[in-house]
């Protein structure tokens, strides 16, 4: 047989292979790129450590057909919780972070905002793709005992905040591993699907609304911003702001303009006891206006003032149509309770101030939340080499020139920053 028989033969036999012998075979060839489980190693045994283990549980194939996610184990260096978190989940205790990062393939820091930059450069440092939850990192004060950040100079705080995401981009390059940037609003579903609404029909984006406000934070050390680096319009604005941003994307934020202000310490302020008062040196009212580099603005809102429950929406009004994505509360569930002791053992929906009445159970906060989505997109991402997650470290750092740039107009009274991005 010659040569181009002998071609042909081949061209014949692969025309008769059996179409789901071949969808098989097609699957068996891919699922060979990830011949093991995506290892990863959780620092940290508090809120975001939880929810952050049962986004790890809900990982599946997806579009990396074997794709499997193994939790190696956690380190924290509070002993105790970390020893009731990891025999909960029966997971594997780590002596030391360096023994946690040697172990796995990516490592999810859930630890407090000051400490994300010199965890994540480590775990670069040591070839370990990494998670940074948000806000991506910040300025948490000179270390000096009487360090009061509503009075120190923004100026300062927005350059060394820049350079501190400056050092996490830097050691990303470097490594040639991945920076996830855990905004969960980018991969909530309805914040997805706009997405696709602005991709797919073509509109332009004009302007964008959105906020994020709680009747005050969960954390004994959010109020003091040398441990949380700022008040509502960092730990709350990061959120809608992202989304605003990832929404906008390619186009880059230009100029911002900011007013901060704390109604809890006014003096006109009536306490009833219903929201969270006693921040040391934070404000607990944000509202920042954003200029595009195409003229397009955004204006994001952020408190501590929001009673029945969480603010979460993000609205967006384009040259065809106009969306509102409502993350929390949501109606697909209303529910009627006669006594608020009958829902005592019933999760209802973050924050709210009581079960009784009507009220909007959220099926599955952490999907319409978007938690389960980032991690399978990070999972995806550590498991294809050269594949980049939807929210990276630009996201991360575009947030932060944002956010500190609108303390500094703040400090300014609201005049208008430009964004050197």
């Amino acid at each position: 047989m010659n040569t181009m028989d002998r071609m042909h033969s081949v061209i014949l036999c692969i025309l008769f292979i059996d179409v789901s012998k071949c969808s098989i075979i097609l699957a068996m060839s891919s699922a060979t790129a990830t011949n093991h489980a995506v290892r990863v190693g959780i620092v940290g045994s508090g809120f975001a450590a939880r929810f952050h283990y049962n986004a790890f549980t809900k990982v599946h194939g997806g579009r990396v057909p074997g794709l499997r996610v193994e939790v190696a184990g956690v380190w924290s260096p509070n002993e105790a919780n970390r020893r009731k978190f990891a025999a909960e989940r029966g997971l594997t205790e780590f002596a030391s972070f360096e023994a946690l990062c040697d172990a796995v393939d990516v490592v999810d820091a859930c630890v407090p905002g000051n400490l994300h930059e010199p965890m994540a450069c480590a775990a670069l440092g040591r070839g370990r793709h990494v998670i940074v939850e948000k806000p991506f990192t910040g300025y948490y004060g000179d270390g000096s005992p009487d360090f009061r950040g509503e009075t120190f100079s923004k100026e300062i705080m927005m350059r060394e905040a820049l350079a501190s995401a400056q050092r996490l981009v830097d050691a990303e390059r470097a490594s040639g591993k991945q920076i996830y940037y855990a905004e969960n609003w980018v991969y909530a579903p309805a914040v997805a699907k706009e997405r696709e609404i602005i991709e797919k029909s073509g509109g332009q984006v004009l302007r964008i609304l959105g906020e994020e406000s709680h009747s005050g934070s969960h954390s004994p050390f959010y109020g003091i911003w040398s441990c949380s680096g700022g008040g509502s319009l960092l730990s709350k604005g990061c959120h809608p702001l992202t989304a605003a941003l990832y929404l906008k994307s390619p186009v880059r934020p230009a100029a911002v303009s900011c007013r901060t202000h704390a109604i809890t310490k006014l003096p006109a302020f009536q306490d009833l006891g219903h929201l969270r008062t006693g921040y040391k040196d934070i404000e607990d009212y944000a509202a920042i206006h954003v200029i595009f580099e195409d003229g397009m603005v955004a204006d994001i809102f952020a408190s501590e003032l929001v009673l029945g429950g969480v603010a979460n929406w993000i609205e967006v009004y384009a040259t065809n149509h106009r969306t509102r994505c409502n993350l929390n509360p949501v109606d697909a569930l209303t529910t009627y309770n006669a006594k608020e002791d009958y829902f005592a053992d019933i999760y209802v929906v973050e924050k709210t101030g009581t079960k009784q009445g009507w009220s909007h159970p959220a099926p599955d906060e952490d999907w319409q939340h978007g938690y389960p989505q980032e991690m399978q997109d990070f999972m995806e991402c550590a498991a294809t080499p050269g594949r980049a997650p939807l929210c990276g470290s630009q996201l991360g750092r575009d947030t932060i020139a944002v956010l500190y740039a609108g303390y500094l107009s703040a400090e300014r009274h609201g005049a208008e920053v430009r964004l050197g991005v």
